[in-house]
């Protein structure tokens, strides 16, 4: 653990190398975004075109096998079965009538008749494709590019109606060497109906297990359209390359801008930890010129307001007057180890300005709070001590504040708490509550009080959700028998609430806001009953 903490510092004082490395992360993980968004969008397009070609292309072909099924449903009810010119008249009428109906045909096993040709010698045709109980189909009767050839037949008994590539081609734009092919025999034989023919199965492991219409190969895209026959499928076929180019040219509109995003990345690392950088030296130096304060928040029992102690707050007030939240360098100061020193600096200022103080007042103490690396090693212990020495103060006048986040390992900090209490410190929780510190670990540690989190006295009176957390965490510690602070009371009716909850000691700006050690010195000197009034506002 120290050796990962001890690299992660290092690193934070290489800002140039850490900003690098935000930068080159964040660019792998742009560029795999980007690819992953251009592939599905590639993906979508490609998706949107063929749904698009494969709607036009059912709709042209429900229209043309239904004006050839009516063709060779009128022939077949005319009474005419031989090849005269009234036939042929016949057959040129009903090419006539219907657009899509390119030829039709008479066969009667020995001559043949046509729309377009007369009467000629049969030329007999392949078996159908496909069998039907009245309708017989021939699905590709020529594979030549010409739009003036029959490509799909419908036969009925001894008539045939055709219809001509053309009819197809005009609503399907097919790229290069792509197929529109109908898939028979149970997945396993396909036949071109525009384009060439095309290895089927395409793959070894076709049929596919998605439902999904578009199926994407490393090298075709096949699109599935469906069907109400179950003895074929329609299945458009086209290659990748074309689309594989159009990708290529979306990832290099994406590539500079993902860099150019991640460059931004790396540049606003590098500022943040520049500057907590600086803020860690300035505070290292507010430390060495005088600049942090310690002020202090009494702490007083309900019941009679008299101030029975104070918190001591940490300020830093820099040379132009303005003030750093806590908020911002305390965590700070944890991260970077500063945090000891800080804590030394408190307990220091406060005995050497109030040690006259305490020494006068045996029943007041002052709380300190700790942070986590304080809290996990017995270090504190010691330099307390040689300080309580040299002031003439009782160790039950200073206590110590731990939270909830700051037990980080609970049987550890547990003997570090104990050997403080055992010389005599007093040992508070604070901001209770707000952690993960549950009641099962509350009974095993040596605490003397809790204090709760000003969270939770704000929601008392309301109907908010979490009104009910205060009494309930002073029922808690009622039966474990400590004392419960209640921190951030700012009304009244706060105080007499708590008050008669069996909340006996309180703070917040009810009765004061953070106090000089002057004031607080006064306070404790005078004894004022503070009533509704604040020692701040007294002139």
């Amino acid at each position: 653990m120290s050796s990962a903490l001890s690299l992660i510092r290092s690193l934070f004082y290489r800002p140039w190398l850490l900003a690098t490395l935000a930068a080159a992360g964040s660019a792998i993980l742009l560029l795999l975004a980007s690819l992953g968004l251009a592939m599905h969008q590639l993906q979508q397009g490609e998706s949107e075109q063929m749904n698009a070609q494969g709607e036009r292309f059912l709709e042209r072909l429900e229209q043309i096998f239904g004006q050839l099924r009516e063709g060779v449903d009128l022939l077949e009810a005319q009474p005419l079965r031989s090849c005269s010119p009234k036939m042929v008249s016949t057959l040129q009428q009903v090419a006539f009538q219907y657009r899509f109906v390119y030829e039709a045909s008479y066969v009667d096993g020995v001559h043949s008749c046509s729309s377009r040709f007369g009467e000629e010698v049969v030329d007999p045709l392949r078996v159908p494709d496909i069998q039907g109980p009245t309708y017989s189909y021939w699905l590709n009767t020529t594979t030549q590019p010409n739009d003036n050839l029959a490509a799909l037949m419908l036969g009925r008994g001894k008539f045939r109606v055709s219809t001509s590539r053309g009819h197809l081609s005009d609503v399907v734009d097919l790229p290069p060497n792509g197929s529109l092919l109908v898939i028979l025999d149970n997945d396993t034989r396909a036949i071109p109906v525009l384009g060439p023919p095309q290895i089927w199965p395409p793959s070894e492991q076709w049929p596919p297990q998605t439902q999904q219409a578009l199926v994407v190969l490393s090298d075709l895209l096949i699109y599935r359209m469906p069907t109400n026959s179950p003895d074929y499928q329609l299945v458009l076929m086209t290659p990748r390359p074309s689309n594989q180019l159009r990708m290529n040219t979306v990832l290099w509109l994406l590539f500079p801008g993902s860099l150019l995003l991640a460059w931004c990345i790396g540049w606003l690392v590098l500022q943040v930890i520049s500057q907590r950088r600086s803020l860690s030296g300035e505070l290292q130096g507010a430390l060495r010129r005088g600049e942090l304060q310690v002020l202090y928040q009494p702490i007083f029992e309900l019941n009679s307001r008299r101030c029975v102690g104070a918190e001591a707050l940490v300020r830093w007030r820099r040379p132009d007057g303005t003030l750093t939240s806590p908020d911002l360098f305390i965590p700070l100061a944890e991260n970077t180890g500063q945090i000891r020193e800080i804590t030394d600096f408190v307990i220091q200022q406060l005995l050497e300005q109030l040690g006259h103080v305490l020494r006068a007042n045996p029943h007041l103490y002052i709380s300190v709070n700790l942070a986590a690396c304080d809290v996990m090693a017995p270090r504190i212990g010691g330099v307390t001590a040689r300080l309580l020495a040299i002031h003439h103060v009782s160790a039950s006048q200073i206590a110590f504040e731990v939270t909830e986040r700051g037990l980080i390992d609970v049987v550890v900090a547990r003997d570090n708490l104990q050997a403080l209490r055992d010389v005599g410190h007093k040992v508070l929780i604070d901001d209770f509550g707000t952690g993960y510190c549950s009641l099962a670990y509350l009974q095993t540690l040596p605490v003397d009080c809790l204090k709760i989190d000003k969270a939770f006295i704000d929601a008392l009176g309301h109907d908010a959700a979490s009104s009910g957390v205060a009494p309930h965490i002073i029922r808690m510690a009622h039966a474990l028998e400590l004392r419960v602070i209640a921190e951030g009371i700012e009304y009244e009716a706060q105080a007499l609430l708590l008050n008669s909850e069996g909340v006996n000691y309180g703070q917040g700006w009810l009765f004061a806001h953070p106090l000089s050690a002057r004031q607080f010195a006064e306070l404790v000197t005078r004894g004022r009953r503070m009533g509704g009034r604040r020692i701040d506002d007294e002139p």
